[in-house]
């Protein structure tokens, strides 16, 4: 059901917004609009245009709520507004004075860190640090060499070159150490290192010990450092957590206060005899209306407006769909094809109950269903998830169907079936012959189904005062009467009743057409339109009658469309015959594990497949002959709070 909305303009002193929104708005719901863009007849509006001093000790308070241990702390109560500003103020400070302290920490890690990656492939090295890189009469080299050039270097170049090469560590690419030479050959073997790409690294006079020890003293360092970073970390969760109860009080209050502020966005000032007004508009419930009006009526600051001329306000009311909470998760549906219209019906239950009806026809087993209106209600009732209440609603008809088709996890000898067995039963039609039974009920449904659409179509087409839709269009009043005559017709026709007399036929399937045929001038003719038409009346005429061609076509194939129900009924009972059959279930000894197996695969695709093909059913063959979908969902600026 769609609650119907009432569009309101609230005006009081202009420095009464702040009162006003957090004392009488944010009880209700109401989706506020652009005052400068909504409102037509009032004069002078201007923007409001301040910044929301709120805004930035709330981001600080989410911050710090954030990085609690645990949310599970009552809030404090009564924390005003300053003691608020306070608390965020000194938080900030002790947390920015941790943090920077922190900060350092962690750049003298990295510094240890770049250390330790230099040393590191020097570390089989057999030398103390200090003195090698004070040497005065032999130079040395620290770096790195490529395996394929140390080869030939060791090779054919080491025993001539008068240098010693330390090896340290080595990769797939490289092999790291040292080099040490005379300080007269020194030239001589940078040039020879030089075209073997070697490539120098320097040591920073700052390493004590053998490159292992020295590496070891920066471990510990770092693993230090780290301990002390962790301490501060200690040290501010602690902080934030004996102040959690004021936090979280601090976050909720001046959450609301900060959405309350920005309300200003949407509204509106005017200056009226030297005073300044706010204006603000915006759709709330008729129920929400009556409270506000009532919960206002001793306040003399607040002036409420309650428009009824759609001359006043732009934009249609948008939709705020309330329904019973079996029905609830079908607006899943309902949101997925469009929201209706102000003026639309809602189809929530409409789609509710057809859909679950139909899955349950074409899905019928008892233990399948149950497991899924179980599984589905447990899901639904954790997770909230809309999916899963669907599922949940669509077991009861399948278990429904179950014991209408005798099936239970698909053996058909534990329930005598309470109407028929898909499978099996036939009837025998007139020029027809024998055809499954449930392919003719599935068909008579979806007849029904059709004509119920085209009552809805004509309800929506009265309610839009489209006289000429509600009359004359392939779904309104005049295809309603040819469609219900023809099946009418076929009922008789089957049944072995005598048919209506010619005339008769003639009236109830001619004169329809007819009007279908001429809905645009009948439409013109009613309204009092003197707009001419734009083809020729030979065009027109021609158009005509190949459209009037292709709704007989879709009256056909649309009816025909709900065999499908019939047909998956027949297939899950085939399916689940299979299943037994490779479980060898007529031998009285089921394998029991191709039982189960089979019965997931069943219930899992087929009811994948079905669930589809209903939806299918649902968005072709009946929304699109009653509905449109295009209403905007309503959202109100702040949640109702309880």
């Amino acid at each position: 059901m769609i609650v119907k909305m009432k569009f309101v303009s609230i005006t009081g002193p202009k420095s009464d917004i702040d009162r006003v929104t957090d004392i009488y708005l944010s009880k209700y719901e109401i989706q506020l609009e652009h005052a400068m863009s909504e409102l037509k007849t009032v004069d002078n509006l201007r923007p409001f245009v301040e910044i929301n001093p709120y805004k930035d000790a709330f981001t600080k308070a989410c911050q710090y709520v954030e990085e609690l241990s645990s949310l599970d702390v009552t809030p404090t109560e009564n924390l005003g507004l300053d003691e608020m500003f306070e608390l965020v103020r000194n938080t900030n400070h002790d947390f920015m004075e941790f943090q920077a302290k922190k900060d350092e920490l962690k750049r003298q890690r990295e510094e240890r860190r770049a250390k330790l990656q230099i040393i590191e492939p020097f570390r089989p090295l057999d030398c103390d640090l200090s003195q090698v890189l004070h040497y005065k009469y032999i130079q040395f080299r620290f770096g790195r060499i490529s395996t394929e050039y140390h080869h030939r270097m060791e090779k054919y170049l080491l025993d001539d070159l008068g240098a010693i090469f330390v090896e340290g560590e080595r990769d797939d690419e490289y092999v790291y150490g040292v080099y040490f030479v005379s300080m007269a050959d020194a030239q001589k073997v940078d040039s020879v290192f030089k075209s073997l790409h070697f490539e120098k690294i320097d040591l920073p006079d700052e390493y004590k010990g053998a490159p292992g020890e020295a590496y070891h003293h920066i471990e510990k360092e770092i693993a230090g450092i780290t301990k002390q970073i962790e301490e501060v970390d200690t040290e501010i969760q602690d902080m934030l957590d004996a102040k959690a109860a004021d936090l979280i009080a601090a976050k909720n209050r001046l959450g609301e206060l900060t959405n309350n502020f920005d309300v200003r966005k949407l509204a509106a000032h005017m200056e009226d005899n030297k005073e300044d007004y706010y204006v603000l508009c915006g759709w709330m419930s008729e129920d929400d209306v009556e409270k506000f009006l009532d919960d206002i009526k001793n306040d003399d600051s607040i002036f409420v407006v309650v428009e009824d001329e759609r001359d006043n306000y732009f934009g249609e009311a948008p939709t705020k769909l309330q329904n019973p909470k079996f029905f609830k998760p079908f607006e899943m549906f309902t949101r997925m094809y469009g929201l209706p219209a102000a003026d639309e019906m809602d189809p929530t239950i409409f789609v509710a109950l057809t859909y679950t009806f139909i899955f349950g026809a074409m899905f019928g087993d008892v233990g399948q269903g149950l497991v899924l209106l179980l599984g589905g209600g447990l899901i639904y009732r954790k997770k909230k998830a809309p999916l899963a209440g669907i599922i949940s609603c669509a077991g009861i008809f399948s278990t429904f169907f179950g014991f209408m088709f005798g099936s239970f996890f698909g053996f058909e000898d534990i329930l005598k079936p309470v109407w028929l067995r898909p499978i099996e039963h036939m009837s025998t039609l007139p020029f027809v012959g024998k055809l499954n039974t449930v392919f003719i009920v599935a068909i008579a449904f979806g007849m029904g189904i059709i004509i119920i659409a085209m009552l809805f179509h004509i309800i929506n087409a009265a309610r839009a005062h489209d006289i000429g839709d509600a009359l004359f269009d392939v779904n309104g009043v005049a295809g309603l009467v040819f469609y219900a005559a023809v099946v009418a017709t076929i009922v008789l026709f089957m049944t072995g009743h005598a048919l209506p007399a010619g005339i008769v036929l003639a009236v109830m399937f001619g004169v329809p057409l007819i009007l279908i045929l001429f809905k645009e001038p009948l439409t013109k003719k009613i309204k009092k339109s003197s707009e001419k038409m734009e083809e020729s009346k030979g065009m027109f005429l021609v158009q005509g009658f190949f459209e009037l061609f292709e709704t007989l076509l879709s009256y056909f194939s649309n009816t025909l469309s709900f065999v499908r129900i019939g047909a998956f009924a027949v297939s899950h009972a085939a399916m689940m015959q299979v299943v037994l059959q490779l479980a060898h279930a007529e031998t009285g000894s089921p394998n029991w594990i191709v039982v189960i197996l089979g019965n997931v695969f069943v219930c899992g695709m087929e009811g994948l497949i079905v669930g589809i093909q209903v939806l299918r059913l649902e968005y072709y063959e009946m929304f699109s002959r009653f509905y449109k979908g295009t209403g905007r969902e309503f959202k109100p600026y702040n949640k109702k709070q309880a």
